[in-house]
């Protein structure tokens, strides 16, 4: 009988869970985070508020409980699934590993090869999604510009500082997990972002790339200690911002939304390198128009420490500017038509 009825529950994951969203949909929006996450720069958070599924997310998430934990224990599946509205979470994962694996094999090679395209691509995206995110706002008041304000400069200041070296320590990566994660459910900064700047991005995304090709034991050691600091942060995150919707919605939306502001600093398609680390002996390298032309800045022994933000008549490489615009607009477009469908949705 039990099985009878957890079955009944699966299928319903193949139909629409509580907030309308089909399963194929949520398989690809799950997918579209997931790529997110791998890129540098640009917050899965951010991708599931363009997509319209952030607050059910964070009200999944928040849902786990001590009730909860204690029906997995006791091997109350249904109840559990209830709980975490199962169906939705279920089709978001699978898309987000999908996304995740599309990530780390084909989208980290375009930073390499069309890194301007790939970057406008999410500038468009963004800054679209901003007067988007602002037009949830309920009671429209200039006191929400002050929180917008201070979210857009803290996002512009911590995708300004400098790379760190990281470290394998156990501990540190740990930490990294939880603080890394914290981006997942706040649009504007992303994980690989925080991992990059905790000197920490060449350590762990090599290391999934490396464990799916030949599993080693010390990398599954590595990924399960970062993996539950992912756990232990979303856990703690989560309920931060589930309260702060209940409590202060529209600051709250005013906060994200200067987060993204603030984040578009990071994504400019045309930034210049300025120091470069060499790993191999860890000098520090400037780089200006005169040297650049000598130096192979994505070789495997040289890391960008720095770069600076530029136009493209004084970007040191091809700016593709005719491309780079076109697929600024192609993300406008994106996040408009996803606009008009979630205003479609509401109204029926």
């Amino acid at each position: 009988m039990r099985q009878q009825i957890l079955g009944r529950y699966m299928e319903e994951s193949t139909k629409m869970h509580k907030g309308g969203h089909s399963k194929i949909s949520l398989v690809l929006k799950g997918a579209a985070m997931g790529i997110a996450e791998v890129i540098p720069g640009v917050s899965g958070g951010t991708i599931a508020f363009i997509t319209g599924i952030y607050e059910d997310l964070i009200g999944s998430i928040s849902s786990v409980d001590q009730h909860v934990i204690s029906d997995i224990f006791k091997l109350r599946i249904i109840n559990v699934w209830k709980a975490i509205n199962g169906p939705f979470l279920l089709n978001l994962i699978i898309g987000m590993i999908l996304g995740l694996l599309i990530g780390i094999v084909g989208v980290t090679k375009l930073l390499h090869s069309q890194p301007e395209i790939l970057w406008a691509l999410f500038f468009g995206l963004i800054v679209a999604s901003i007067p988007l995110m602002l037009s949830k706002i309920e009671k429209k008041s200039f006191i929400n510009l002050i929180p917008f304000i201070v979210s857009a400069l803290a996002a512009f200041l911590i995708t300004s500082i400098s790379p760190a070296e990281g470290s394998t320590n156990l501990l540190y990566i740990f930490i990294a997990g939880m603080i890394a994660i914290s981006a997942f459910v706040l649009p504007g900064i992303s994980g690989s972002f925080i991992l990059l700047l905790m000197g920490l991005y060449t350590v762990v995304i090599p290391t999934i790339k490396s464990f799916f090709e030949s599993p080693e034991f010390s990398e599954f050691i590595l990924l399960g200690v970062f993996a539950v600091g992912c756990l232990t942060g979303l856990a703690l995150f989560s309920r931060v911002v589930s309260a702060a919707f209940k409590n202060y919605h529209d600051i709250t939306i005013a906060i994200m939304s200067g987060f993204m502001f603030g984040s578009l600093n990071k994504i400019w398609p045309w930034r210049n390198p300025t120091v470069l680390l060499n790993k191999t002996d860890q000098s520090l390298i400037p780089v200006d128009a005169d040297n650049i032309q000598t130096i192979n800045i994505l070789a495997d022994d040289i890391k960008v420490i720095k770069e600076t933000n530029v136009f493209p008549d004084t970007y040191f490489s091809d700016p593709q500017t005719t491309y780079v615009i076109i697929a600024f607009f192609v993300g406008l477009a994106i996040v408009g038509g996803l606009g008009m469908i979630q205003h479609r949705n509401q109204n029926h």
